[in-house]
């Protein structure tokens, strides 16, 4: 046997790695683990997070399931309603359940784990389950959340959707919570682009909530992708969906919020997205609009107004991606030389002027006047009357906008 080589029989190779086959035993024991303790500590629980970042995920799973010394950072009563969820679950079972209705499960450090997600410390997702065909990881990399208010207005909706299929058309993903309003627009928007779409859920991806969208979120996971933290089949509950709101923030660029009022949840988005650096983004509405007021106090502090998904992918996209720049339409008068502008502007409103005072008034000579004077009548702009000169109806209606001068 050479120098280096492994002896035979011997599982591990000479740079200390296991074998595909004990690699892949020790991915799944992995799989089964996290798939165990998603049903058992809540997401989001910084404690959870720590425990499994100090004594690691089999220390942690075998002191549930055996009742060894308790964890510290919890009561005795907490200890015991997490040592009753461990009695009952049977990440096994969870798992077919998952196969069976197309979910995986990723686990942290994985091929498909969105390392963004790392950014959220003892917070971050102790796994999550996915429906859809797409790689997670991938797509996260280019996604911005859309989120807003459930009870949106009509203006809320359109904004909501118009920025879904812009960001589609740019090539992005937008990601959202599937929920009412705000949420689904924007889902619907990403999709009649013909775009990609994430949906983030504070439930079992198998079980979707609301009821109402049982249908969209079916097709976000046939043309996109559909995640969760929780097992299959587990409920939503309020503190759940909050929590859900940090997995939206960390995983895309940046959030954009539609009409917020300010007690939303798509507030909790968009600071989690302060916190972790992303982008926050918000759009304006009414002044008078409660449902704007939660997103106008985002603008006041360190949130970038936008108004279109251009103005979004510039902030979030790479350097050189500008939005093009906003300008007021190009009227014919704009096109006239200066020395014209400034006689046209000399005319009066509704009266013929004689050609001294339209030179006064313009600041030249009156021959120079008359002569772009004429200029002005070839392209329809005046007329003579006399010895005087007139602005046009259709000039009049141009240059003054149809209202007599001050």
């Amino acid at each position: 046997m050479s120098a280096g080589e492994a002896p035979d029989g011997d599982p591990r190779d000479p740079a200390g790695r296991g074998t595909g086959a004990e690699t892949q035993g020790e991915a799944a024991d992995e799989v089964l683990s996290r798939a165990f303790l998603s049903r058992v500590v809540e997401p989001g629980d910084e404690t959870g997070g720590r425990w499994l970042r100090e004594y690691g995920v089999a220390e942690v799973v075998r002191r549930l399931r055996d009742g060894g010394q308790p964890l510290p950072g919890v009561s005795g009563a907490r200890w015991e309603g997490l040592r009753a969820r461990a009695g009952r679950a049977d990440p096994g079972r969870d798992l077919a359940l998952a196969r069976a209705a197309g979910v995986r499960f990723l686990c942290p450090g994985g091929p498909e784990w969105p390392a963004q997600l790392d950014d959220l410390g003892d917070a971050r997702p102790l796994g999550l389950w996915v429906r859809g065909r797409a790689s997670l990881r991938m797509w996260a990399l280019r996604s911005v959340a859309v989120v807003g208010a459930r009870a949106c207005t009509e203006y809320g909706a359109h904004m909501a959707a118009t920025l879904g299929s812009g960001l589609a058309e740019h090539g992005w993903v937008v990601a959202s919570g599937g929920a009412y309003g705000v949420d689904g627009a924007a889902h619907r928007g990403a999709l009649a682009a013909g775009g990609a779409t994430i949906a983030v859920l504070a439930c079992g991806v198998d079980r979707p909530y609301p009821r109402g969208h049982v249908q969209l979120i079916d097709r976000i996971a046939e043309q996109g992708l559909v995640i969760g933290e929780l097992p299959p089949g587990d409920h939503p509950t309020p503190s759940r969906f909050i929590l859900r709101n940090r997995v939206i923030a960390a995983l895309t660029r940046g959030t954009v919020v539609v009409e917020a009022a300010c007690r939303s949840g798509s507030l909790v988005t968009a600071r989690a997205a302060q916190r972790l650096g992303r982008f926050t983004m918000g759009v304006p509405g009414p002044a008078t609009s409660a449902l704007s007021a939660g997103v106008h106090d985002l603008l006041r502090g360190e949130a970038v107004l936008v108004t279109d998904a251009a103005e979004v992918v510039e902030l979030v996209g790479d350097i050189g991606q500008l939005a093009p720049a906003r300008r007021g339409p190009v009227l014919p008068r704009d096109l006239l030389e200066p020395a014209a502008r400034q006689v046209l502007a000399a005319l009066p409103g509704h009266r013929a002027a004689p050609p001294g005072e339209i030179a006064r008034g313009a600041q030249t000579t009156q021959d120079e006047a008359i002569a772009r004077l004429y200029e002005l009548r070839a392209l329809g702009y005046v007329e003579r009357h006399g010895d005087g000169w007139k602005l046009t109806r259709q000039a009049m209606i141009s240059v003054r906008g149809g209202r007599s001068p001050c």
